[in-house]
């Protein structure tokens, strides 16, 4: 395939992002923008990423999306028209890659199976693999060993979901992320319209199909001869059929990207973005869209090229632009090919490398991330905490062909980092082989201001290097007021529920207090100063320093402005002038 760079029509607007869940702080988005309007606040944030509770959504914290419609229980038309009036833009989530179980599009499978014209809107597993693998216990294909060796897994388990046609035909469908079966309580009423089976005979057949389902929620597959012989002659059949309308699924489907109908389906979604003001659209778990037997199934190529250029294709008729979202080791140099067909970048290596840096006290590592950023023209987001955990897997080497690309931190770092967050309290998120072993961490997650030791200084500095790193700088909610990790949440068995370590609700008295602090206060001072002078729409420099120290500056005909930085101590002076006589603008000693 041809890696020249294309031409990069999509470039990303300039000021400094916001970012949170419509709820994230009171109880809906027009409680945001009450915070948003606050003279603290004033010239602070140019672009809003709002998460994608914007949507209706069941699972993963809205990225298990049902429809595209506005979430009304969060959010108004107002509220988009109060953040136009802000001038404020909007950045939203497509999730490329599946849809809700509760989905129009599922729900119309369930019902009505080979009849619906969604049946091929979600991927067959078993009409995908059937020449690549052969059919294990009547019930799902298996692939073939050098197909399964290569897929990449999210889970342990297969990527299937069974699910029961109206007819009683059990089909399987690929289902990478998370799912759930369950049922409503089985009595003996449920039994009791069977003609031969008296009260008691149905309250024992309750009991015992009560024990089968009680792990999964699978009927079809589970061995159920015992009670076939205990119920009155009934099949098996007979026996499912009579509970599964009492079933429940929960899951992320896997869209198929093979289906004109997708296509349709992503128009009609990009359209509906730009309608409710969005200008970026995130592009997630996009590397998983691509599917082909005798490839990993994520970030296949050149497959998941083609599938881009036709969305950055529907992208321009709406005036949208799109990037990809990936998480991958720095040595696949994934990163540098998106970023050559034309697309921006999140930086993921970023958060790992302000923490390297300010707990090793030493520059090397960022400067040499900096260096590349601007060598290869990369346009990137960048942040220090998210929605999600802190990168680790980002950070690492490669081996691709037989020789190995360093990562940008050395494996015995990047382990120390991760030790060092867990010691301050944590918690890790992992990938699996399809025999169901570790492979590696994925990321660790846990409240930025926590993982620098809840040190209000690390944070100072970690915020002030930030604003003056290329790229558009993204401000998760939480960091801004120093948020501390909240283990009742993570604790909470909710669906990924570690990540909720870091996604604690800010009430209004919160933000008051908040408001107050000077930890909070200085961060709103930096992300002014970067959000409005005209010095970073300029050319950035790096000073020459010893490794414990950082220069950085942005020189624009119309200002100047500096960062001097030690990273040992973490004291830090911010400089701001013409660029013959600049000013300190703000100073902090450790």
């Amino acid at each position: 395939m041809n890696k020249e760079p294309v031409n990069k029509t999509q470039t990303l607007p300039g000021g400094v992002m916001f970012n949170a869940y419509p709820d994230s702080i009171g109880k809906k988005l027009a409680d945001t923008l009450d915070f948003l309007k606050k003279p603290e606040l004033k010239d602070a944030f140019s672009l809003f990423y709002i998460l994608p509770t914007f949507f209706h959504s069941d699972l993963d914290r809205g990225f298990s999306i049902i429809d595209y419609d506005i979430n009304e229980e969060l959010i108004s038309p107002q509220d988009l028209d109060d953040l136009n009036e802000l001038g404020i833009d909007i950045k939203l989530d497509l999730v490329l890659n599946h849809l809700s179980v509760r989905s129009p599009q599922f729900v119309d499978l369930l019902q009505r199976g080979k009849e619906s014209p969604y049946r091929d809107f979600f991927i067959d597993w078993n009409e995908f693999w059937k020449d690549h693998g052969s059919i294990k216990d009547n019930d799902h294909v298996l692939p073939d060993k050098e197909h399964l060796e290569k897929l990449f897994m999210r889970k342990p388990d297969l990527p299937i979901l069974k699910i029961r046609f109206p007819d009683g035909s059990v089909q399987s469908y690929w289902n990478t992320f998370y799912q759930k079966v369950e049922f409503d309580e089985i009595v003996a009423q449920d039994f009791t319209h069977i003609e031969g089976l008296d009260l008691q005979g149905a309250s024992d057949l309750a009991k015992r199909i009560k024990v089968v389902i009680q792990n999964k929620g699978l009927l079809e597959s589970a061995d159920m001869e015992d009670i076939v012989q205990c119920s009155a002659g009934l099949s098996k059949e007979d026996l499912i059929a009579a509970v599964c309308h009492k079933r429940d699924y929960l899951g992320q489907m896997d869209l198929n990207a093979r289906s004109e109908l997708v296509w349709e389906f992503y128009d009609e979604t990009l359209h509906k973005l730009s309608q409710y003001g969005a200008k970026i659209i995130r592009l997630d778990a996009f590397a998983y869209l691509h599917k082909e037997p005798g490839q990993p199934n994520f970030f296949n190529r050149p497959g998941t090229w083609e599938y881009l250029e036709r969305l950055r294709g529907i992208a321009k008729k709406y005036e949208l632009i799109i990037f990809p979202e990936i998480h991958a080791e720095y040595g696949a140099g994934i990163h540098e090919e998106i970023s050559q067909q034309g697309y921006p970048i999140y930086d993921f290596f970023f958060p790992g490398l302000v923490i390297n840096a300010l707990e090793q006290g030493n520059n090397e590592a960022l400067l040499r991330w900096i260096a590349d950023i601007q060598s290869k023209e990369l346009q990137t987001i960048n942040m220090l905490g998210s929605h999600d955990g802190i990168p680790v897997l980002d950070l690492k080497g490669k081996r691709i062909d037989g020789s190995y690309r360093p990562g940008l931190l050395p494996d015995e770092q990047i382990e120390a980092t991760i030790e060092r967050i867990i010691e301050r309290g944590g918690l890790t998120k992992n990938l699996y082989a399809a025999d169901g072993k570790k492979i590696d961490y994925y990321q660790v997650n846990a409240t930025y201001f926590s993982a620098l030791g809840e040190d209000e200084q690390k944070l100072r500095l970690a915020r002030a290097i930030q604003m003056f790193m290329p790229g558009v700088p993204q401000v998760w909610y939480l960091d801004l007021f120093a948020g501390k990790n909240d283990y009742a949440a993570a604790q909470s068995g909710h669906t990924a529920g570690h990540k909720e370590i870091n996604r604690t609700t800010l009430n209004l008295s919160d933000i008051k207090e908040g408001l107050k602090k000077p930890v909070v206060l200085d961060q709103l001072e930096l992300i002014r100063l970067r959000n409005t002078s005209p010095a970073f729409k300029g050319e950035m420099k790096i000073g020459d320093t010893d490794p414990q120290r950082i220069h950085i500056t942005w020189q624009h005909p119309e200002a100047t402005v500096t960062l001097k930085a030690d990273l040992r101590n973490h004291s830090f002076t911010v400089y701001h002038g013409d660029g013959k006589n600049d000013d300190v603008l703000m100073s902090f000693e450790s």
